[in-house]
């Protein structure tokens, strides 16, 4: 395995080059902020060489996302930028870290017998469900709960997401995975392989599990099926956890702590809580 600081110039390059088939790239100071469709947006990111991120850099970002329609959303690594921090929080953005972790020991993990994982190709009628599924479970963190799927509905943000995922799977940058109990999806994920500098890279994300299905290990078994599949032509796979419980259930697949990454967004006011 390269070294940590190879790994993290990986990263770098690859979140660099996601966005260039779907965005425009706009200079802000030293961020560089992908423009394009609000279905499926990119953050604003550090870029590379450009000198310290400054607060006035991040206002400009957060000005040109929200003249967009854009959400506001910043991220970078920060062993790499540490003072984005305090530029976003001194821009009026809150801040979170998170863990980076790299496969560095692929682990097998072998899902309960009556769950079936599948690819899902772009033709599936069912990829609305699917997508309902992780917004469902994304909306309810945490341990398991009384939740069920909720229905899809038909709302003109929902159909431009799940348009934009299936154009993502027919072109091959959205490899999607589902798992299915008695016919029903309970889980999904998705890495995303992107070709940097002739060096395949995929993100694995969107990793979701119905809320009252957790704690059967549906997580971990469709990150180790996602890691298994994205190494077949892939160098490097990472992700970024949503916190540290939910990094330990990707160590079980074998994952490894890299590094941090810092996101940051508008604040939750009490009324939007």
């Amino acid at each position: 395995m390269p070294t940590r600081l190879g790994l993290l110039d990986c990263i770098e390059r690859y979140f660099a080059a996601a966005p260039i088939p779907d965005a425009r790239i706009e200079a802000v100071g030293a961020l560089d902020v992908p423009l394009g469709d609000p279905a499926w947006p990119y953050p604003a990111r550090p870029r590379p060489d450009a000198g310290a991120v400054r607060a006035d850099d991040v206002r400009a970002a957060v000005t040109l996302q929200e003249g967009a329609g854009l959400p506001v959303a910043l991220e970078w690594i920060c062993e790499r930028t540490p003072e984005v921090a305090s530029a976003a929080r001194a821009a009026g953005l809150a801040v979170e870290d998170l863990p980076l972790l790299v496969v560095d020991t692929p682990v097998e993990l072998v899902l309960p017998p009556e769950v079936h994982l599948y690819l899902v190709g772009a033709d599936d009628p069912q990829l609305a469900r699917y997508q309902r599924v992780a917004e469902t479970a994304f909306a309810h963190p945490g341990g398991p709960v009384d939740v069920g799927e909720t229905p899809a509905h038909g709302s003109a943000e929902f159909v431009a997401r799940v348009a934009a995922l299936r154009e993502r799977i027919a072109a091959g940058r959205t490899v999607m995975m589902v798992a299915l109990e008695d016919g029903a999806p309970v889980a999904v994920g998705s890495h995303q392989p992107v070709d940097v500098e002739g060096t395949e890279v995929s993100e694995v994300v969107g990793v979701a599990t119905l809320p009252r299905l957790r704690a059967r290990g549906l997580g971990a078994g469709l990150a180790s099926a996602l890691v298994s599949h994205a190494r077949e032509t892939a160098d490097l796979v990472f992700l970024t956890a949503g916190d540290d419980d939910v990094a330990r259930v990707y160590e079980r697949a074998g994952f490894a702590r890299l590094a941090t990454t810092g996101v940051a967004d508008r604040p939750v006011r009490p009324a939007d809580a």
